[in-house]
């Protein structure tokens, strides 16, 4: 009697891998299309215009001193819409605070030139760097660090997002598909490998849609660095290494690469993968701050416990080799929250008793207007408030803003700037 196949116990059916590599170029060739429908002709994003309000409030001016500018033919014209509407793309708000800075600083008002261009001193204000973590997937690392990315982009600031995660969540809410945009050396992988082939990192570097926010895309190439940073430790210890660039600590490579590029950036985001690795560890030590985001579910708060443990024993290791580990604040966010639900409200209570000020004052609460704009890759920046119910839109909208608001007063304080928002009415 003849043994069973229980490797392919269906005659003529595909191998295991063979199927799922079948679903993946399918699902693929499904998601191309799509993006292909949505952002015809070209297959680019390219991100909404702003009303004339939207773009007063975005440079801290009255509408009413936005029109006169206009009016005068002063900075870049906006487009005229039906019945005389202005809109302004995120271009033409930059220029117009640039021209309004240029006309403060004639005037040798240095301060209000600033709130116009909010770009960090070199002289006095180091690039900020913050790493957004959490050991357990779904807990809207992606979501925060994207739309972090884009506040402070709209708010005048030169923002470089940098996608960490294999899965390049954060690539394609930029429009970017990793499998079909992207080729070899295209991700951060490509700044920090061991071998010949490293590239400097601005070749990496893409612009994105939004006027002031670039990109370092992320895919699945990023696993090698968990790979051959093993192997050259081993290297290392063996002194098999020398010679090869083996001999920079492995912590130390992003941090390298992103002081490269540090001249044209106010602020790194950085979507960091959802497991506490060897690219999360030099993550953590290129960060000058760090946001843990916190789904308040008891699951997930004691996983945030096992990561905390995992974090510190790690990273210690790595100070004890060197490493720096130097954060302007370490804060945790709370995320997806429903304020209605009882024992997710104990949570909340429960980890501000714990960690008091290191725990967000604003949480960023669970909305279907952020969920329903991630169907078409987009986040709440770049849809308009006509798409949603609009109490369903500024709920979210307010919530999103407050967190963004909180972190951008940490970063100006972390500046030794004042810790409110600048701008008011001209």
């Amino acid at each position: 009697m003849a043994l069973e196949d229980t490797a392919n116990p269906v005659a003529g059916s595909p191998a295991a891998d063979e199927t799922i590599a079948a679903d993946a170029a399918l699902l693929s060739e499904q998601l191309r299309a799509l993006r292909d429908r949505l952002f015809a002709p070209t297959s680019n994003k390219v991100l909404r215009t702003f009303t004339s309000g939207e773009a007063a409030r975005l440079i801290g001016v009255s509408d009413g001193y936005l029109r006169q500018l206009s009016i005068a033919g002063e900075g870049p014209q906006p487009d005229t819409g039906p019945g005389g509407r202005r809109f302004y793309s995120l271009a033409d708000i930059n220029a117009l605070r640039q021209h309004l800075a240029a006309q403060a600083r004639l005037k040798g008002n240095h301060a209000k030139a600033r709130s116009y261009v909010k770009w960090r001193d070199p002289r006095s204000e180091h690039l900020q760097v913050i790493a957004v973590t959490n050991f357990k997937g779904g807990s809207g690392k992606t979501t925060t660090s994207a739309h972090l990315a884009q506040h402070l982009a709209l708010e005048g600031y030169r923002v470089l997002a940098v996608d960490l995660d294999p899965q390049a969540s954060m690539s394609a809410l930029f429009g970017y598909q990793p499998e079909i945009d992207l080729t070899g050396n295209d991700t951060l992988y490509g700044a920090i490998r061991y071998d010949e082939e490293r590239r400097p990192l601005s070749q990496i570097i893409r612009r994105t849609y939004f006027d002031g926010l670039d990109i370092v895309p992320g895919n699945l190439e990023l696993h090698e660095f968990e790979h051959t940073t093993p192997r050259m430790l081993a290297d290392r210890q063996s002194g098999s290494g020398a010679g090869s660039g083996a001999d920079d600590f492995f912590f130390a490579r992003i941090q390298t690469a992103l002081a490269s590029v540090a001249d044209d950036y106010d602020i790194v985001v950085i979507d960091c993968p959802p497991q506490l690795g060897f690219l999360t560890l030099s993550a953590l030590c290129a960060a000058t701050s760090v946001i843990v985001t916190v789904h308040p579910q008891m699951l997930d708060v004691a996983s945030m416990s096992q990561f905390l443990y995992m974090t510190a024993d790690l990273l210690s290791v790595v100070r004890s080799a060197g490493g720096t580990l130097n954060f302007d604040f370490l804060r945790y966010l709370i995320t997806r929250y429903e304020p209605n639900d009882g024992p997710q409200t104990q949570i909340v209570g429960f980890l501000r008793s714990q960690f008091g000020e290191r725990v967000l004052t604003a949480p960023m609460v669970k909305s279907t207007a952020i969920s329903d704009a991630g169907l078409t890759k987009q986040t709440l920046y770049e849809v308009g408030r006509d798409n949603f119910t609009r109490t369903t839109y500024d709920r979210a909208m307010e919530a999103l803003t407050a967190v963004n608001v909180e972190v951008e007063a940490l970063l100006r304080t972390a500046w030794g700037r004042d810790g409110g928002r600048e701008g008011s009415a001209a």
